[in-house]
């Protein structure tokens, strides 16, 4: 009798870590332990809700970034120059505005650009044969230095009260940004979790040739999630040129390749593709956020945040080989 009473008691429990999933549950109750940590250190601060909005709006272009690259590794391939697209589209979106006052000019050039870096992408690993970091890692600094020769190494000015609304207005009491992120997460999730292209991701990844001769063309997918990657990329520059109210060929978008990738992995990516979702990615983010703000709070010196993301990295991808070879 006590040991049926158990099982039944134990099954709605089982049910929900089947619902969230056991990776996000371990996802999550390291985010409360993390801020546990900060909040007891910076009571006074860390919880205010000027600090909450902070923490969302710091995160607000890494989780648009983290959930595209969830898309590409997932596929099977990995995007290093996300950050560099970034940094390209705010030039682009400023030069645009400056030479026509339209903020929907500059929003249509930031994300053309970035989707064509990322058809560049795209062609060069698919057609070219040569592999995903090689290449990412190749046009990461052609893309860079590309916003440095349209910009002449200047940060370029935005004066439009339209597009620094994007980056500082404010919707329901939520800035423009989150919002933002959420119709992104929210349009990720539909299109990976409940599309026939989405699933078909998965089984790319997950295994080519079987994708392939079950009809699949893969050519055209690996294609077309790296324009998609580097649409998102150039949404995530015109959120940064709103929020800045300039054009930065690095500021601001250096390092947020290395973020978006961590945040992908915590949130139980697989290098060799297949495996990942747009809530893990979300709370992948989440740690990232927590942490970066809580580092900031208690006056941690820049190198050891440094020190603590790229650890983080490779502990996610660490954590993710131990997962696929237990499975």
């Amino acid at each position: 009798m006590t040991n049926a009473t158990a099982n039944i008691s134990s099954a709605p429990t089982r049910t929900l870590i089947d619902r969230i999933g056991l990776h996000n549950l371990s996802l999550i109750i390291a985010l409360v332990v993390l801020v546990a940590i900060f909040g007891t250190i910076r009571s006074d601060v860390f919880f205010s809700s000027r600090n909450i909005l902070n923490i969302g709006m710091g995160v607000a272009i890494l989780g648009v970034l983290a959930i595209s690259q969830t898309a590409v590794i997932v596929s099977g391939g990995l995007d290093i120059s996300v950050g560099s697209i970034v940094g390209l589209t705010t030039v682009a979106t400023a030069m645009a505005i400056q030479a026509s006052d339209s903020a929907g000019l500059g929003i249509v050039a930031g994300i053309a650009l970035g989707a064509a870096a990322g058809l560049v992408n795209g062609l060069l690993i698919t057609y070219g044969r040569i592999n995903a970091v090689i290449v990412t890692l190749g046009t990461m600094a052609i893309f860079r230095g590309i916003a440095f020769i349209l910009s002449d190494g200047q940060s370029i000015s935005i004066f439009n009260e339209q597009l620094r609304w994007i980056g500082v207005g404010r919707v329901l009491g939520l800035p423009v940004p989150i919002w933002i992120l959420v119709f992104v997460a929210a349009g990720f999730w539909v299109f990976l979790h409940r599309s026939i292209p989405g699933r078909n991701l998965y089984a790319i990844g997950g295994n080519p040739i079987v994708a392939r001769l079950s009809g699949m063309n893969l050519n055209r997918y690996r294609v077309n999630i790296y324009v998609l990657s580097g649409a998102i990329a150039g949404i995530g520059g015109i959120l940064l040129a709103a929020r800045t109210g300039s054009g930065q060929p690095i500021s601001g978008s250096q390092g947020l390749e290395l973020e978006a990738i961590t945040a992908a992995f915590l949130g139980g990516c697989a290098m060799q593709g297949g495996r990942g979702t747009v809530v893990g990615a979300l709370l992948g983010v989440a740690i990232l956020g927590v942490l970066n703000n809580g580092m900031i709070l208690t006056a941690v010196p820049t190198f050891y945040q440094m020190l603590a993301k790229g650890t983080l990295l490779i502990l996610a991808v660490l954590l993710a080989e131990y997962r696929l070879n237990r499975s």
